[in-house]
């Protein structure tokens, strides 16, 4: 007979097959041999009654006896509370049951009797970032940097815990720290970009993206936030071409979306009898804000047009010129072989060399009338005087959702104060059913709209909208609404560029309020209120 490679025999001398040992008979040996000891009366020395116990604890786990696995490793620290490796095992066995409150007790537990593990202060620290206990992760980050400074990790988890807390001086600083300790950290560059950034510090800012990428040429975040940030300046040369790397992004949606397709993509060839997948990218707002380029994309000769986009939009853009065809993303992708290219059309203003003097109109959106009519109808309920849309929420899911929405309704309540203003409900999703505070009645529209038609065809009737920077701000200014948006203190979407209160991607409709970086909404809200009471509509 013959061994197998690995050196073991696919069966017995005997020609039946081997059989496998049971993998709970050495656990159970060992218990049979340790629990004696342990409940013995015999006198211990702490540290072996110690090791006894946490032989118990991992047989007992490999049993599947959980409770007393837990219970022996506690009674192991008990016996000696300076044994890591128990802290270390019932800490792992915590996390496998996600009991992460747990954890944190038992390594504040461990730091009381050995406050020299620093790792156990970082590991504290991100367990208490990641439960959300801001304040008191950054207790821990900091000791562990006070501890032993000349560990780059711990001044960038500080610095990442400081960013949120609203630190931004301190956080930038962290960074530095960091990058100082290790000046080819290209994650340290290029976060302290972003926190540059936001402190308004853009030459810094665009330094410390620069060097990222001088570190790692294809580091895409910093790619990203150069791109983000040159766009907000009005440099849009280069900020474009940064932006298009998204498609070697792995990690993008558009590199999957490729994928996907499995068309060239368009770079600006000709494109005189084509046929163009139009793609759409990010959420309704962004087709809106880009849907302006689709007639361009047609004036240059393509046979056809196809528009891929949610079906929210399709009846807004059913009219608009250049679109030749719409489809939902399944159609999409059914028929994209029948396509010679296809495109975002975020990549538009790249190709067609779009500079800040030459941003194309909005996109023209022609409203059926008998829609109008049906909102006019419901319109009809207010009393005289203008008419005010509000949004106050933007989609849960997008990235900065926490910083751009108003935690509810409530908070516009100022708005009421003004006399002669009536208002009306654009607000989609969970929170469209809102009422505002006794006595400051408001006119429910959004529950009844059914896509980004009814909508338009609502705000065309009104005198002005008040949002946050949500898709509902690029449909008023397209239909030609006045719209008001309040912007939050961080992380600014970069079309709204820097230190303007208008747009030149909507010169005609749009105003810009600004939160500064730590102010709070209802001093940007009581702007807006002033701003109405004024009779700036």
């Amino acid at each position: 007979m013959c061994a197998s490679p690995s050196g073991d025999l696919s069966s017995t001398g005997s020609g039946r097959p081997a059989v496998a040992p049971d993998p709970s008979a050495k656990f159970t040996e060992a218990l049979n041999k340790v629990l004696p000891l342990i409940d013995s009366q015999l006198p211990l020395d702490a540290k072996l009654l110690a090791e006894l116990l946490q032989v118990a604890a991992v047989s007992s786990l490999g049993l599947g006896r959980l409770v007393d696995a837990e219970s022996y490793w506690r009674r192991s620290i008990e016996a000696n509370p300076a044994f890591v490796d128990a802290y270390t095992n019932l800490s792992t066995f915590l996390k496998g049951q996600n009991r992460l409150h747990d954890v944190v007790t038992l390594l504040r537990q461990l730091l009381d009797v050995r406050p020299d593990l620093v790792d156990v202060y970082n590991e504290l620290g991100s367990l208490l970032q990641d439960l959300g206990r801001l304040s008191e992760a950054e207790t821990a980050y900091r000791q562990a940097a006070l501890t032993r400074p000349e560990r780059v990790e711990f001044h960038y988890n500080l610095a990442t815990v400081l960013r949120p807390l609203g630190r931004w001086n301190e956080a930038a600083q962290a960074y530095q720290r960091a990058i100082a300790l290790r000046p080819d950290f290209v994650m340290g560059h290029s976060n302290l970009g972003n926190v540059l950034k936001e402190l308004g510090r853009l030459p810094e800012a665009e330094d410390a993206y620069r060097q990222a990428l001088a570190i790692h040429s294809d580091y895409h975040i910093a790619r990203y936030g150069l791109a983000m940030l040159l766009l907000s300046v009005g440099r849009f040369d280069e900020g474009w071409r940064l932006y298009e790397a998204r498609h070697a992004d792995p990690m993008s949606l558009q590199y999957k979306t490729q994928r996907v397709i499995g068309r060239p993509r368009w770079q600006g060839e000709p494109l005189a009898g084509k046929k163009l997948l139009v793609w759409q990218e990010g959420g309704l707002g962004d087709a809106i804000h880009f849907g302006r380029y689709l007639p361009l994309l047609k004036a240059q000769g393509a046979a056809q047009i196809a528009f891929v986009c949610a079906p929210s939009l399709h009846r807004l853009f059913a009219t608009v010129e250049g679109v030749d065809v719409l489809l939902t993303h399944e159609a999409g992708w059914a028929a994209s072989a029948q396509y010679d290219y296809w495109m975002s059309p975020m990549s538009a203003p790249l190709y067609m060399r779009t500079t800040v003097d030459t941003i194309p109109p909005p996109v023209q959106l022609k409203l059926e009338s008998s829609l109008v009519e049906v909102w006019r109808a419901r319109l009809a309920a207010l009393p005289p005087g203008r008419r005010i849309g509000l949004v106050w929420k933007g989609n849960a899911q997008h990235q900065n959702d926490a910083h751009r929405s108003l935690e509810s309704l409530t908070m516009l309540a100022p708005l009421w104060r003004v006399p002669g203003l009536s208002f009306v409900s654009l607000q989609k999703g969970e929170d469209e059913a809102q009422s505002p505070p006794v006595d400051q009645p408001l006119l429910h529209l959004g529950s009844e709209v059914t896509d980004m038609a009814d909508s338009a065809a609502v705000i065309a009737q009104l005198d002005l909208v008040i949002c946050v920077d949500t898709s509902i701000a690029h449909l008023a200014a397209s239909v030609g609404t006045p719209c008001w948006v309040m912007l939050p203190a961080e992380e600014i979407d970069w079309r709204w560029m820097h230190g303007r209160t208008d747009s030149p991607w909507y010169p005609e409709t749009i105003r810009l309020f600004r939160q500064p970086l730590g102010a709070k909404w209802s001093e940007l809200i009581e702007q807006v209120r002033q701003a109405c009471s004024s009779g700036d509509l």
